[in-house]
């Protein structure tokens, strides 16, 4: 009887650490890009205020092929500072990395036309986020990092 309770309590022990391993992984992106880029937008920027730019702009911006992305999102200010958030899911993670390259353009773009004319904005692209997970690459350019950072962890970056 003492080894069947043994083995009952083993057994039930192993059921609740396989629950607690089922959480979402660090790497899973759990949300669509129109949701995650308006939250950066709305939450992390507090010196401006971006709108959301077509697929277009956002292609013409970042210089990224259309045809290689499933879904994307992007806001941007209208040029009184060098805030933006934009979140890209590729259709492969080969593109992803190239868009990352690109996106990593742009910010080095960005911080050459804001030391010319509005230095204080520098500081913000020095402290710009760009991650990857999987298929997607997120870019932000904010205000609070710190918020942007919890934003993005919760999404599965």
């Amino acid at each position: 009887m003492k080894k069947l309770k043994l083995i009952l309590v083993t057994l039930l022990s192993l059921l609740l650490l396989a629950a607690c391993g089922s959480k979402k992984s660090s790497g899973e992106v759990t949300t669509d890009p129109s949701t995650l880029a308006k939250q950066l937008a709305e939450e992390t920027v507090t010196s401006d205020t971006l709108s959301e730019v077509s697929t277009d702009i956002m292609a013409s911006t970042y210089f990224v092929d259309t045809t290689k992305i499933e879904a994307s999102s992007a806001y941007m200010s209208t040029g009184a500072s060098a805030c933006e958030a934009a979140v890209i899911k590729c259709s492969d993670a080969d593109y992803a990395s190239e868009v990352s390259d690109l996106l990593k353009q742009r910010v080095s773009n960005q911080k050459d036309l804001y030391s010319s004319y509005n230095a204080g904005e520098t500081t913000k692209l020095e402290n710009a986020i760009i991650k990857t997970s999987g298929n997607y690459v997120v870019l932000c350019v904010c205000d609070d990092t710190s918020k942007a950072e919890e934003i993005l962890k919760n999404a599965g970056f």
